[in-house]
């Protein structure tokens, strides 16, 4: 045997024997199923066959000497969708400030582990059998169930999903519904619309979260690494704008979580910005723009970074990006304040672990054997600086949206330390969450611990809160907690422009227009903001709303601009330099690049008058930005230009002289007025 296919094949094996060792949740994939409203099979009368959606009821109350973390909470319904972001915090339609305190309700998307037979509960993770549906319907009514999850303090479900379900048309066994006999002869897509209705209509945010491709338990290599791993990105793109269009209609579904810990296939990396079809920066950043403006306007668009790349073998390079590379190439979506980053944190893994025991596991620390300091100052590193630094071009709330640990079972020094502290560091972060799972199965007070409740095959519960579980302390002060409440002033913008690979028009009005520089790399900041830096390489552009809102008059023409007709005379503010310069009373919203060639600006019409005092920014040979500069390194590692806050961009120049690739070299940047 040749000693290099050696040697590959048992990297191979040692990866997928770690890869397999992962966390998370499930997914499915199989027939067609035609569209229809939204809210068509959603309803819920009793004699439609269909689940009566709960109405808010009294929060009950927790066991005697335990607090109860709903009676530290305004009412689940106390919130007006829809939901956005102003900075690092999610609000909603009023402004007011609403945390995202969730739990993930599994099962939809699977909990087969890939071998044996599907009907045997011995092949599900933990011997949980959901069949295709969120776990526990058949031993809890629904009512029951979203009843749990208001008692413990939830105003939010993450609501996993895969592919397959959406397409799956067997009906679901009436034993896997028995605690809810109305949705008997449902597919798994009617099952789910039930779930969604009950969850809202008692009040409680739900978030559509695809887990998988297919139908089964999560996360190895297992076909489900990539959101295109067994779909392509064509049907992936299409079952979100489904998912997102079927829900329209009911606003307290207000987020589409796109894909679960992307990672590593047995041969290929994700990557964040390479522009192949392992790029999931740029799937996620082309299916959010399509949900926002093809499907539903009103959605939070969440993205979880990369999970896991490299192979889990010491001496080799491997680890979990998380948000890392978010610093670096940030999302603008076509609507702003849409954008939450998320990411997974559990014990058992790390920033170089896989999570594996044995095959597969390496030298590196898990989360769980960090100090406390040390924990934090990783955490922050990989995840929460995101929300941690206002007025950068990727600051945005951070949702953990995955994060748990085994209860009553649970004796480990290590992993209880790890919990309380993790909970201690969501607490001083103000983080918004979600618990992973809610719900599971118990025989006897026995079963897979992880869950917060635990109904048996009588239908009897259990609780995190019932006394006897050493998690209870944690969990009730980690929903108590407060944080900051009530109003969240409006904040400036800041937003990164990226035609690294192809288009980057964020501006809906000017997507609307259509090309408007053929064959060029096209970039235009989201409608509300204007330029106000560029790099001299790499083509990026830095965008912001500070000073002057919604700049662009609302019936204002455009103009791209390709020579120096909008120079004045006397006014060559870049001499021996072509250049590009806005006409009177526009700015500079846009730009276009042939390779890395400045081809085009964009100018819009303002609807206040502008200022004409103006300076010349050179940054050909050196950073040129204001002292302490908002926005960020929007261009790292290269030169770059910014106007001050109270100034816009009023035109660009650059040079074709020999030796120069004609890249921006200098901005015209005056005086807002």
């Amino acid at each position: 045997m040749d000693g290099s296919l050696g040697k590959a094949k048992v990297l191979v094996a040692t990866a997928l024997a770690a890869l397999l060792a992962s966390t998370a949740a499930t997914i499915p994939a199989e027939a067609t199923a035609s569209p229809r409203p939204p809210a068509a099979d959603a309803a819920v009368t009793a004699g439609s066959g269909a689940t009566p959606v709960p109405s808010p009821g009294p929060v009950p109350s927790s066991p005697a000497g335990v607090p109860s973390p709903g009676s530290a909470l305004s009412s689940a319904t106390d919130w007006t969708p829809p939901l956005s972001t102003r900075g690092r915090y999610i609000v909603d339609a009023h402004g007011n400030r609403f945390k995202l305190r969730s739990g993930n309700w599994h099962g939809a998307s699977g909990t087969w582990t890939g071998t044996g037979d599907r009907e045997a509960a011995a092949n599900h993770h933990a011997g949980e059998k959901a069949d295709r549906i969120p776990l526990g319907l058949d031993r809890a009514p629904v009512s029951e169930i979203v009843a749990g999850f208001r008692e413990l303090g939830l105003n939010s479900v993450r609501l996993p999903f895969s592919n397959e379900m959406v397409h799956d048309r067997r009906v679901v066994a009436d034993a896997s519904v028995a605690a809810n006999p109305a949705l008997r002869g449902r597919t798994p897509l009617q099952v789910y619309d039930a779930v969604v209705a009950a969850l809202t209509g008692a009040g409680l945010a739900v978030i559509l979260n695809n887990h998988t491709n297919t139908t089964r338990w999560c996360c190895g290599v297992d076909g489900n690494e990539r959101w295109n791993a067994s779909r392509s990105d064509v049907e992936w793109e299409a079952d979100w704008l489904f998912m997102a269009r079927r829900y329209r209609d009911d606003p307290r579904v207000v987020g589409a979580d796109l894909y679960n810990e992307v990672r590593r296939s047995v041969w290929d990396d994700p990557n964040w910005g390479l522009g192949d079809r392992h790029d999931w920066f740029a799937a996620s950043q082309r299916l959010g723009d399509r949900i926002l403006q093809e499907a539903n306007p009103d959605l939070l668009i969440v993205v979880e970074g990369i999970n896991w790349t490299g192979v889990p073998v010491d001496g080799l390079p491997h680890g979990r990006p998380t948000l890392e590379p978010v610093q670096r190439l940030s999302h603008t979506l076509v609507r702003s304040g849409k954008l939450v980053y998320s990411a997974h944190f559990y014990d058992y893994t790390g920033p170089h672990h896989t999570g594996a025991t044995g095959p597969g596991e390496t030298s590196d620390n898990r989360y769980r054997d960090f100090g406390r300091d040390e924990l934090f100052d990783v955490l922050d590193r990989q995840a929460f600086y995101v929300a941690g630094q206002a007025d950068r071009h990727f600051t945005a709330p951070v949702w953990i949206s995955e994060f748990g640990i085994g209860g009553r079972d649970e004796h480990g020094e290590k992993p209880r330390a790890w919990f309380e502290n993790f909970v201690d560091h969501l607490i001083a972060r103000d983080a918004d969450f979600a618990y992973w799972p809610m719900v599971g199965w118990h025989e006897d007070r026995k079963g897979n611990g992880w869950a917060l409740l635990h109904w048996d095959s009588a239908g009897r519960r259990i609780g995190v809160l019932d006394g006897d579980d050493w998690r209870a302390g944690a969990w009730s002060r980690l929903v108590a907690a407060q944080g900051r409440t009530g109003h969240v002033p409006s904040t400036d913008r800041w937003s990164m422009l990226g035609p690294d690979h192809g288009d980057h028009v964020q501006s809906l009005r000017m997507r609307a227009v259509g090309d408007w520089d053929a064959g060029a790399r096209k970039a235009a900041c989201p409608d509300g903001q204007r330029l106000a830096g560029l790099a001299h390489t790499g083509n990026r552009g830095l965008c912001t709303d500070t000073a002057a809102r919604d700049l662009w008059a609302a019936d204002g023409p455009y103009e791209v601009v390709r020579d120096e007709r909008h120079v004045r005379p006397g006014g060559d503010w870049a001499w021996g330099y072509t250049k590009l310069q806005c006409p009177a009373g526009h700015f500079l919203t846009g730009y276009s690049v042939r390779g890395s060639a400045v081809s085009a600006a964009l100018c819009a019409a303002a609807r206040t008058p502008l200022g004409t005092d103006g300076r010349t920014v050179w940054f050909d040979r050196g950073d040129n930005r204001p002292p302490e500069a908002r926005g960020g390194d929007f261009a790292h590692g290269r030169f770059k230009g910014q106007c001050a806050d109270d100034e816009y961009a009023a035109g660009v120049a650059y040079t074709g002289r020999v030796g120069s690739s004609r890249t921006p070299d200098a901005l015209l940047c005056q005086k807002l007025g």
